[in-house]
């Protein structure tokens, strides 16, 4: 089961997986599939150690896309508060923050579909001025052209976050108001610019297993594979189309953690959205499974997170590094 390389790719990090192979995966008893996913772990990355990350969103609410999941759509009722684009100081202040609290990353996200030139030049300060703090910075701020990723890059800009939430086919039933191919189209304009990809997906929103083998597929057969992969378990919010849904199985959850990890060695494969309803076992099978990444803080843009203070003494409990 052996992936083939990708003869078209220019880098080796890139390998060419059937949804066949990637079935196979799905389907290997739970305890097969840890300890494979384990093992690649280990030749890849320190088995007893989790990247932090602090997000912080930095203008809230009033979008115009349609995403399924998300509160910040201007068409959905869910009480949320807007907040226009946060001043510069309070940015660098939460940064700050984050950063004595033990994060490492520090990540940026506003709720436009695409930035204007304003935006872009406001962004750009802002991301400048986390990095002369000494941390690595992120942004997730919609589609991107090329003049705007170039720009983010000049600023200092480390990973942009684009996700691609779900498979191919079951895309359309979750977003209408931007297209697969866009959100491919800005992953490339980053990979142009010169920055890091940090893209991954949602689960437990009403897709199929087949649909989580798509999402993995696409992701993995990037070229090279997102740095970084944030895995969601869904965040039920009231007033969104999938408030009512029913929750994904933690093992169903749990193996596409491992199965990320094995599809792409190397990435950070980041246990993301939705960690402040798991208890201390399910996490840790998460990072049994391969996750080596986690958002750090009580917020998530406008979500709960689970609490440092909670972490710590979880990560004390299985003896993870920071």
């Amino acid at each position: 089961m052996s992936p083939t390389p990708e003869a078209t790719c220019e880098t080796t990090e890139t390998q060419s997986w059937t949804r066949e192979q990637i079935e196979s995966l799905f389907a290997l008893p739970f305890n097969d599939l840890l300890f494979k996913a384990q093992t690649v772990h280990r030749e890849n990355h320190d088995a007893n150690q989790v990247q932090l990350s602090s997000l912080l969103s930095i203008k809230t609410g009033a979008c115009p896309e349609d995403c399924a999941y998300c509160p910040q759509s201007a068409r959905y009722k869910t009480g949320l508060k807007t907040e226009r684009l946060m001043p510069l100081d309070q940015i660098v202040e939460a940064a700050k923050k984050a950063k004595a609290e033990g994060a490492g990353r520090f990540c940026m996200g506003a709720a436009w579909r695409s930035p204007k030139d304003k935006d872009i030049q406001a962004v750009s300060e802002a991301v400048s001025a986390v990095k002369a703090l000494g941390m690595e910075t992120c942004a997730t701020l919609g589609m991107l052209n090329e003049e705007h990723a170039n720009e983010l890059k000049e600023a200092g800009l480390d990973y942009y976050n684009h996700n691609l939430d779900t498979s191919p086919e079951y895309y359309g039933e979750i977003i209408t108001t931007r297209t697969y191919d866009d959100r491919l189209e800005t992953l490339e304009n980053v990979r142009t610019a010169g920055m890091k990809v940090c893209c991954g997906g949602i689960v437990g929103m009403g897709e199929t297993k087949n649909d989580r083998v798509g999402l993995l597929q696409t992701l993995a057969s990037l070229c090279p594979p997102p740095e970084s992969v944030p895995i969601n378990n869904l965040i039920k919010i009231e007033g969104t189309p999938l408030a009512d849904l029913e929750d994904i199985d933690p093992f169903d959850f749990i193996r596409t953690i491992a199965v990320a990890r094995i599809l792409m060695p190397k990435s950070y494969v980041r246990l993301s959205a939705g960690r402040e309803t798991m208890n201390d076992q399910l996490q840790s099978l998460c990072f049994l499974a391969g996750a080596n990444s986690i958002f750090y803080g009580e917020q998530l843009l406008t979500a709960n997170n689970a609490t440092a203070e909670h972490d710590r003494e979880l990560f004390a409990k299985l003896g993870i590094n920071q």
